[in-house]
């Protein structure tokens, strides 16, 4: 940025002249080679940067031309360096510019650059130097740490830049409000934005940016990315085994931990006894080689950490190699597994279920519908006797009523025959 600025003409004249008399002889003595001018050129730069100090003479007639810097320090006599800054470089002396540069700008150099004339009188003009501090990259302190059901509270900083640079707070491109406060360390400013936020487990490793918003970035931010390090208690998971597990079987169990900070060891128990001989654990894995029925049991699988403590249980059943006439359900006979939960020291788990007795519900059915039909079989014979009882009954009776009835017509033969009349008759009536 430049601006110029004029200056005034050094012509003293007596207060009792008029002022069209004034302006009159203002303009005869600035055109005679008597009367010189200087303007000098304000200038603002980066810190770190180089500044251009010009001086425009008008007229110059081979006077002295010193420069000077804020403390008055002479720089240069007429082109010839002055003072043992190798920062300060004469670029350009002519009769109508002197110009000199100042590589790696400070905040301290900045001040009024004198320009200064000498004839008869004085002539001297001041280019004012302006150091503009872009801030660095902000950083992000912790004040109070983040754990699940609490609150976060971040301090994003920006410790120097001038003018003070703005700071804000953003999250999934929205910003977060802070409280803002800002320090004044003489040429430069410190500024400060805190936030407090709530946490769930959820929001581990969401991620916020401060960004510091300052006019010589012309847009660009400085952006620092910070990750939300929420603590929580761990949660525990057995992974069980598929299929059903028969005796000679080699068991594995991996217990999946999450939790922050991760739990660094894993304790592997069976609960109301000891882990078998042939147990092996490898971190969170738990392995059994050759099984057999006086493995079967509740094993626990535990961790913990300085927010928490949890667990899961896997019950354990080992078949003989008898094979099976029907398929059990995996999930009924092999393993339960509650909702993990920190874990209280009276727990027990429940008794595994007894195989033979799912077997034998399951057999029981065949048996069942055979009886059904042998008893509809013995039914049917049943029935079948007791008709044709029946019926042998009826027939003989009816053969007895009709021999009874030969014994009456035998009888009124006879009788007819005695009386004397026509046998051949009455048997024939009877017979019609």
């Amino acid at each position: 940025m430049r601006t110029v600025q004029s200056s005034a003409l050094c012509c003293l004249l007596p207060a009792s002249f008029s002022p069209a008399l004034h302006c009159l002889v203002l303009l005869l003595l600035c055109i005679t080679p008597r009367c010189q001018a200087v303007q000098a050129e304000n200038v603002t730069v980066l810190e770190g940067g180089t500044a251009q100090i010009s001086c425009r003479l008008q007229k110059y007639d081979g006077s002295i031309v010193v420069i000077q810097n804020p403390r008055r320090q002479t720089l240069f006599f007429n082109g010839t360096r002055a003072l043992k800054d190798d920062r300060f470089q004469m670029m350009l002396f002519s009769p109508t510019m002197v110009r000199i540069t100042l590589t790696n700008v400070s905040v301290s150099d900045e001040g009024g650059y004198f320009c200064q004339l000498y004839t008869d009188s004085t002539h001297h003009q001041v280019a004012t130097l302006s150091v503009s501090v872009p801030p660095e990259i902000p950083t992000v302190e912790v004040k109070q740490e983040a754990v699940e059901g609490g609150e976060a509270e971040l301090t994003c900083v920006s410790p120097r830049s001038k003018p003070a640079a703005t700071l804000r707070w953003m999250r999934n491109g929205r910003e977060i409000p802070g409280v803002v406060s800002q320090q004044d360390n003489g040429k430069t400013f410190s500024v400060s934005s805190t936030i407090r936020i709530p946490v769930e487990r959820k929001d581990n490793g969401a991620a916020l940016n401060c960004e510091a918003l300052h006019p010589s970035l012309g847009g660009q931010n400085r952006v620092r990315r910070y990750r939300l390090d929420v603590y929580f208690a761990p949660t525990v998971r057995i992974i069980p085994p598929s299929g059903i597990l028969r005796e000679g079987d080699s068991l594995s169990l991996t217990c999946s931990i999450t939790g922050n900070p991760l739990p660094r060891t894993t304790q592997w128990s069976k609960i109301n006894d000891t882990l078998p001989e042939r147990a092996e654990i490898s971190g969170p894995t738990l392995q059994i080689a050759r099984l057999s029925q006086s493995h079967n049991g509740t094993y626990l699988c535990q961790a913990q950490n300085n927010y928490g403590r949890a667990a899961d249980y896997y019950t354990l059943l080992v078949y003989d190699n008898v094979s099976l006439t029907t398929t059990v359900p995996t999930t009924q006979l092999i393993t339960s597994h509650p909702t993990t939960s920190v874990l209280p020291s009276s727990s027990i788990a429940p008794e595994p279920r007894d195989p033979g007795a799912v077997v034998e519900t399951h057999s029981a059915v065949p048996y069942a519908v055979i009886g059904g039909v042998l008893a509809l079989l013995v039914f049917t014979v049943i029935c079948v006797l007791i008709v044709t009882i029946w019926c042998s009954v009826r027939q003989k009776g009816s053969y007895l009523t009709h021999e009874a009835s030969g014994l009456d017509e035998h009888g009124e033969v006879q009788e007819a025959f005695l009386n004397g009349n026509d046998v051949s008759q009455g048997k024939k009536e009877y017979l019609l």
